[in-house]
């Protein structure tokens, strides 16, 4: 079968019309031939405001691997996209990770977001994050305005930089400048996405000026940059205009605090309100009925995990003033650093416990400036264990909201 009808049978098709016919089919014609309105024009999408609001959530993922097969994984992913779906969660954030079994199931977070959209209605669907130094910014545009367009305008995306020299198999000539390159690729997009040309060269070498298909539905993507240890990527963030997506994998709480405030600060310098900048934080999360439950379910996938990285350890010993190098430790000292991290990871630098064992923590959270807990869950705990305990995950949600525990935004404290 054609798929479309022949043309000699349009053109008969025209000729049977009616006058009347004719002229509505003009008209119609004539409309879909108007030039879209300038970007300029294109109302502006509803501010965020943090200030004085609840703390956000939303789920995480990253993958650590576990004995079960990437489809299983998957379908996990779909699980809890839908319970966040149902229960008011702010998003669902999907990285991107490349030859390695750590985040191995996840190299192209565009192609799961439009799973996700498939099985959700509500939830925002977040790319945590993009590695754009390795991607062309006219693909990255294409693929999330397709998922924009399928989760009817839901979506959002954090640039990162990169950071290991392997990814950039990918893009071999763009690890030196990556940084850079992720500064002008996010303007790049953020033009294209507006409905404006960049100028690339075509494959005769003319300069020509390339727009960006299908349309989104929002007129404005909303951005993150991700950042963690340097300040420098938070002044960045705060110069263009972008939200921070962070976590505490290389810096505490306090530190976290600091790097928050000088945020704002460069916000306020850059005439921007803070209160109209997310500040996102990636934490391991587990919630449970029983603490020392929780403790016991989450210990041994907790640790493989940290151990699945031991530049993690190696910055971790250093904090501790013991230098060590990872690839002269013994497994007894490894097993022993894990242990260590652990403790670190269980009691400080994630959202362990029961819904009011862990209040205090999102406290201390949200006064430190986080506006969004991102709940990192598939860390390696079983996927039934994860999905049978989110309920309490929701539970010390609507623990923080009914205690008020606020976003701190740019008006202070408010706990």
């Amino acid at each position: 079968m054609e798929a479309f009808p022949p043309v000699v049978e349009i053109d008969a098709r025209i000729r049977a019309l009616s006058p009347q016919q004719r002229r509505l089919l003009q008209e119609r014609l004539a409309a879909r031939s108007q030039p879209p309105e300038p970007p300029g024009q294109v109302p502006a999408p509803p501010r965020l405001r943090h200030g004085g609001q609840p703390l956000k959530w939303s789920l995480f993922f990253f993958s650590a691997g576990g004995d079960h097969t990437t489809a299983e994984h998957y379908a996990f992913l779909l699980d809890c996209a839908r319970f966040a779906d149902r229960n008011g969660f702010e998003a669902i954030w999907l990285p991107e990770r490349h030859f390695d079994s750590f985040g191995g199931p996840y190299p192209a977070p565009a192609i799961l977001a439009g799973a996700v959209s498939a099985v959700t209605e509500h939830v925002g669907i977040r790319a945590g994050s993009v590695v754009l130094p390795l991607h062309d910014p006219i693909r990255v545009a294409e693929e999330w305005a397709v998922v924009d367009n399928l989760s009817g305008g839901r979506t959002g995306v954090s640039f990162a930089s990169g950071w290991h020299p392997n990814d950039f198999a990918l893009s071999p000539d763009a690890y030196a400048d990556r940084r850079d390159r992720t500064v002008r690729g996010i303007r790049q997009l953020r033009e294209l996405w507006r409905g404006n040309t960049i100028e690339r060269r075509d494959g005769a070498g003319t300069l020509i000026g390339i727009g960006t298909l299908p349309r989104p539905v929002q007129p404005e993507i909303p951005l993150w940059i991700t950042a963690s240890s340097s300040p420098e990527t938070w002044r960045t963030g705060a110069r263009e205009g972008l939200h921070v997506l962070t976590a505490l994998l290389e810096q505490s709480t306090a530190e976290l605090a600091e790097k928050a405030a000088l945020y704002r600060d460069e916000l306020r310098a850059a005439g921007r309100d803070p209160d109209e900048h997310a500040v996102t934080a990636m934490l391991h999360t587990f919630v449970g009925p029983d603490q020392e439950a929780v403790r016991r379910t989450v210990h041994a996938p907790l640790v493989g995990y940290l151990r699945s990285h031991m530049e993690l350890f190696a910055k971790l010993a250093s904090s501790k003033d013991v230098a060590i190098d990872p690839a002269k430790v013994s497994a007894a000292d490894r097993a022993a650093l894990a242990e260590l991290a652990f403790e670190r990871y269980f009691t400080t630098n994630g959202l362990f416990g029961t819904p009011e064992s862990a209040l205090p923590r999102v406290r201390e959270l949200a006064a430190s400036g986080v506006t969004e807990i991102a709940c990192l869950v598939d860390f390696g705990v079983p996927p039934q264990e994860v999905l049978a305990n989110l309920v309490h995950l929701q539970e010390l949600r609507q623990a923080a909201e009914a205690a008020g525990v606020l976003a701190l935004g740019g008006a202070g404290a408010q706990a």
